[in-house]
């Protein structure tokens, strides 16, 4: 059943409580009800032999970020004497980050210890599923937040802030209902993860084959008589007899953009291309002055952000956005498609890119290269424009795909949230 329910009015079979307006056979609990608070602890000197490098795994933030919900703890471990000075939690408890990024909660999938970061919860009352407490913590990060202490650089959330931490309580067929259909979705976007870091690894073994010419396709790895193609030795390494290793500046154009100021941004016109706008922000500035026809850009223009983060900002895009002007920090590339293919010379670039990142001057994180360097970096190429469309045509089919499942598991995530938001406060209710 789905119920609206309106701020100003309870409605009937509702009630009014501190947690919100929930059902009236819902009673609302404190965490010390349900369950006892315990804190981790970890052995002291860190590091000390005595205490760690056993083979007694204790948990660690890191394994919670890899593992989300049920987590085997790899990343460190401690000896029996070590455990001593820990705190021992079974399989199956859960557990919630208490110092750092507090409020993530997540269950042990074999005995471990926790550390002074963690928190356990022990000893659940007969009345409380575990899985709907952990599908209601997933809820209250941000609350949690709020309710811990912040000193310095440290956030540290209190054993007494999560006893007396509210929840409402469902009946406990509900509370299983409840997190049964949780879980499905759960199992839904791990195999979406699942199947997306597949065709990741997929796609970049075949980037790696093609646009080298390791690999060619069946129509191209032979001589008109039937004789396979062989190889040769250039300053790229071992690329086919029949390619060719053109430097940028032979085909490629770089066009910088315009530093816009910040007293030129306003509030309509054309939409200026930032940094952030490439990596998917729709916030924008907007300018409708006069500008140099070079920084117009349209769809599916390609750009290269020479300034950026490794691995994010820094690098090849194909931009989406419509007609737009371009900031400083990019160049648009004009490609002279009668010698390379534009969509073969993104995909090119793709892989490119880790070379240029490490030639590139700037902090490790944060990189810029120039466009006399830029010019000098060479490609592998066919010299057939039809062999560069077929390489283009399988890599964008590959790409197309992963779009789609990426755009698949951002609408599954964005339905968990608004079913975790209706189910865990009783809107919508299922029996």
């Amino acid at each position: 059943m789905q119920l609206a329910v309106d701020s100003g009015q309870v409605p009937e079979g509702y009630k009014q409580t501190e947690v919100g307006v929930i059902p009236e056979d819902w009673s609302v609990k404190t965490v010390a009800d349900i369950a006892e608070v315990i804190r981790g602890a970890s052995p002291r000197p860190k590091g000390d032999k005595r205490y760690y490098g056993g083979t007694i795994p204790r948990l660690m933030v890191e394994d919670v970020t890899r593992d989300i919900k049920y987590v085997t703890p790899i990343v460190d471990s401690l000896t029996e004497e070590g455990a001593k000075k820990s705190r021992p939690c079974s399989k199956g408890t859960l557990t919630v980050v208490c110092s750092g990024t507090v409020g993530i909660p997540s269950i042990l999938a074999v005995d471990a210890c926790i550390h002074d970061g963690f928190l356990g919860l022990i000893n659940l009352s007969g009345n409380i599923n575990r899985d709907y407490l952990y599908h209601f913590f997933k809820t209250q990060q941000s609350k949690l937040n709020q309710s811990a202490t912040h000193g310095g650089v440290f956030t540290n959330l209190t054993s007494d802030i999560v006893r007396n931490f509210v929840l409402p309580a469902p009946p406990f067929e509900e509370q299983q209902l409840i997190s049964q259909v949780l879980s499905d979705i759960d199992t839904l976007i791990t195999s979406l993860e699942k199947l997306i870091a597949k065709k990741r690894a997929i796609k970049t073994a075949t980037m790696q084959q093609l646009l080298t010419g390791k690999k060619r396709l069946p129509e191209f790895e032979r001589h008109p008589n039937g004789e396979p193609k062989g190889y040769k030795q250039t300053e790229l390494g071992v690329i086919p007899e029949d390619w060719e290793t053109p430097r940028l500046k032979e085909f490629c154009t770089l066009i910088n953009g315009r530093g816009f100021k910040p007293h030129e941004w306003e509030t309509e016109g054309l939409p200026i291309i930032r940094i952030q706008n490439l990596n998917g922000s729709e916030e924008f500035n907007y300018y409708s002055g006069h500008y140099d026809p070079k920084i117009f850009v349209k769809n599916n223009q390609l750009l290269f952000a020479w300034s950026g983060s490794r691995g994010t900002s820094f690098g090849p895009h194909v931009w989406k956005g419509g007609d737009a002007l371009l900031n400083y920090h990019t160049w648009k590339l004009v490609v002279d498609e009668t010698k390379v293919k534009e969509t073969f010379f993104y995909f090119t670039l793709k892989v490119l890119t880790k070379e240029i990142e490490e030639s590139a001057h700037g902090a490790s994180a944060l990189v810029h290269t120039q466009k006399g360097e830029m010019e000098q970096f060479a490609i592998p190429l066919p010299p057939s424009a039809k062999e560069q469309e077929a390489i283009a045509e399988v890599l964008s089919n590959i790409e197309t795909d992963l779009n789609s499942l990426q755009t698949r598991l951002t609408k599954t995530h964005q339905l968990k949230q608004g079913m975790m938001q209706e189910l865990l406060t009783g809107r919508t209710r299922l029996i």
